[in-house]
């Protein structure tokens, strides 16, 4: 997801960064994971291995603390957007600590969904060009926008399955507060961001590139009524999770075939 940024902007992302990216990410999962508590419902196969899996969980986060401390310091002269990034991704996962430090930002805590696809906008999108870049020009604004509704409908149809959960547990976001057929509208209209500034960016880049952007999206409006329908792990975590990714192997392809 990151070097598909690399491929539409024609920047040239450091290894660091790729790293970075990469041992933040295992953090941040495992992390999340291993704070969860085990009485949650487990709602599928995947959920019940990774709540009888908190020990290794802490190991991969640990892991991947070092991985991403190590980049920190190769990337140092960034070090305010790094920081900042850890900082906002550590607070997804911090209302679960069981310290009163923390359990009271609970109370505080709203609109988890968006907060979510945010911190995966910011880690692949924004923060590979704001390090990059001198300054980012109205394409990469779009872009950013464009990528932030696109995962944020992918983040709805995950926590439209988990909203029963989500409301026992006392999580508050859209998703929990709204109806279903609120939740319905919340997510065509994400849908419908996504292909208006997919439109906006054909001023910057090729209409093919473009395309390729708009393809998962569409394939998940498709696939959105299935998703009610099932909460099987190899719809929500094979296929809906890797649409996410989708476009950039797709991107590789075509700039290869040209």
């Amino acid at each position: 997801m990151v070097y598909q940024a690399s491929l539409l902007f024609d920047v040239s992302f450091s290894l660091p960064l790729y790293a970075f990216v990469f041992f933040g990410s295992v953090c941040s999962y495992n992390f999340h994971w291993f704070l969860t508590p085990p009485d949650v419902p487990a709602t599928s196969y995947k959920m019940r291995w990774n709540l009888s899996n908190r020990n290794l969980h802490l190991v991969l986060a640990l892991i991947g603390a070092v991985g991403a401390g190590v980049c920190c310091i190769l990337l140092l002269k960034h070090w305010v957007w790094l920081a900042l990034t850890a900082f906002f991704t550590f607070l997804y996962s911090a209302p679960m600590i069981q310290h009163p430090l923390f359990t009271w930002l609970r109370r505080i805590a709203v609109g988890k969904t968006i907060y979510l696809a945010a911190a995966w906008t910011h880690v692949t999108s924004f923060l590979p060009l704001v390090i990059s870049l001198k300054s980012l020009s109205a394409v990469h604004v779009w872009y950013v926008v464009n990528r932030f509704f696109f995962l944020y409908a992918i983040c709805i149809v995950f926590d439209r399955r988990d909203v029963e959960s989500d409301r026992r547990a006392g999580i508050r976001s859209l998703i929990t507060y709204f109806s279903a057929a609120g939740i319905d509208r919340l997510f065509w209209f994400s849908t419908a961001v996504t292909a208006i500034t997919s439109y906006l960016l054909t001023r910057w880049l090729a209409p093919l590139d473009v395309v390729i952007l708009l393809l998962p999206a569409l394939i998940m409006a498709l696939l959105y009524q299935s998703s009610k329908q099932s909460k099987s792990d190899y719809l929500y975590y094979f296929l809906l999770d890797g649409l996410m990714a989708l476009s950039a192997p797709i991107l590789i392809l075509a700039k290869f075939a040209r």
